[in-house]
């Protein structure tokens, strides 16, 4: 980067930071870097939209360290939640990799100016909001349009048959659910502000990319949490920050979870 273009912002102490307006810290603002041109950023979003990552670091395990992704039970467990922890990790390095290459620093991008413990209170006071909806739209859907619920068992309940698989699961739905698809969907919509037509369109992009892959749990899931994915980057347009979307993501998905094994418990069915 030319120096002589884009100087470094002075630093200001810490105490010299105000509350401009309530929740909102006014920070000292970092270079905003160079977007790049159009295909670059389409390269970088389809790099880190999930599905290179997964299949280099499935095939990686799976031929390198000769991990089996189905076991006579079905889908591994140990399999997936390895390939989401992975991948979890390559996305956030990829995501690091690409905001450097364009000057651009990430606390901007995915943090904004909203105070943290804030964004996070309001992002899980909301997860009771979030289920109710999405359990709502659903009932809806499946007494006005029952072709919609095509899949009759969930399938990841096979991942849920004993406490510690659930356990498990549970930490692989908030880290490489609420934590790692938030993050796509921030630095997505991200470079779609910057050069892929606005983050709206990137929201839609990803809204419906982000339903299609619930596919394999109905017709009817996919389309409500494709709704419920559209509104997590809804709040990071507004927010300007993904703790929100993050906190609410990764709760949702927890409880989730949570239904899950108390209907397993319970003997009762999807």
């Amino acid at each position: 980067m030319d120096d002589s273009v884009h100087a470094e912002p002075a630093l200001i102490p810490a105490d010299s930071a105000q509350l401009n307006e309530p929740g909102v810290l006014v920070l000292p603002a970092g270079p905003r870097g160079n977007p790049p041109p159009w295909h670059f950023a389409l390269l970088q979003a389809i790099a880190v939209c999930g599905i290179p990552t997964q299949i280099a670091v499935a095939t990686a395990l799976i031929v390198g360290a000769r991990m089996a992704p189905v076991t006579s039970g079905g889908l591994s467990l140990e399999f997936i939640a390895t390939v989401s922890f992975l991948d979890t990790a390559l996305i956030a390095l990829l995501i690091r990799v690409f905001l450097m290459a364009s000057g651009e620093h990430s606390r901007d991008v995915f943090l904004g100016r909203r105070r943290p413990l804030g964004e996070i209170g309001r992002g899980l006071a909301l997860v009771p909001v979030a289920f109710v909806l999405v359990t709502g739209l659903v009932f809806a859907m499946r007494a006005l349009a029952p072709s919609l619920n095509n899949v009759r068992e969930n399938p990841l309940a096979a991942f849920m048959t004993n406490p510690l698989d659930t356990a498990i699961f549970a930490v692989v739905v908030v880290l490489a659910g609420g934590v790692r698809e938030e993050l796509q969907r921030g630095f997505i919509l991200h470079r779609f502000g910057q050069s892929l037509g606005g983050m709206w369109v990137g929201n839609l992009v990803f809204g419906l990319a982000f339903g299609l892959l619930h596919l394999d749990q109905g017709r009817d899931i996919a389309l409500a949490i494709g709704l419920l994915g559209l509104a997590w980057g809804a709040l990071y347009i507004r927010r300007g920050s993904i703790l929100m979307s993050i906190s609410n993501h990764a709760g949702f998905n927890a409880a989730q979870v949570l239904q899950q094994a108390l209907a397993a418990s319970l003997g009762l069915g999807r």
